[in-house]
């Protein structure tokens, strides 16, 4: 059973996403935060995760990125990012640079079956 990671500090779109996974026999684990995204990740590795950008702080997201790019254990993971940072006042500082090593991107609120889709292709690239 392949399991995926929510990073979200929004509880009704961890619960609704949960959900979604969980109808098509997909494991869910879940941080609302970055230290505890970290902590999870680095006990219960996932095999693919589906990160927000704004969270505690507006980029929270960016960090969590970087610290996965730092990690050799974590940095072969692949990351949907499900985000409304384009519709907010942050969209300009949002940073297209190499700690930004996402695999996709889904804006919110996600489409469960765009959700799904992207989640299946992903696992599917990057299978062992």
């Amino acid at each position: 059973m392949k399991k995926i990671m929510i990073i979200d500090d929004d509880p009704d779109f961890v619960e609704v996403t949960r959900i979604i996974l969980e109808s098509k026999n997909y494991k869910v684990i879940n941080a609302y935060n970055r230290e505890d995204a970290m902590v999870i990740m680095n006990q219960d590795r996932p095999d693919l995760i589906l990160l927000d950008i704004m969270m505690n702080q507006p980029l929270d997201g960016v960090e969590i990125c970087k610290q996965i790019l730092d990690e050799r254990q974590l940095n072969n993971i692949p990351i949907i990012v499900v985000s409304s940072i384009t519709d907010s006042p942050y969209a300009s500082k949002f940073p297209t640079d190499e700690y930004m090593s996402i695999d996709d991107w889904i804006s919110k609120p996600a489409q469960p079956d765009t959700l799904l889709s992207k989640v299946s292709l992903y696992l599917q690239r990057y299978q062992n």
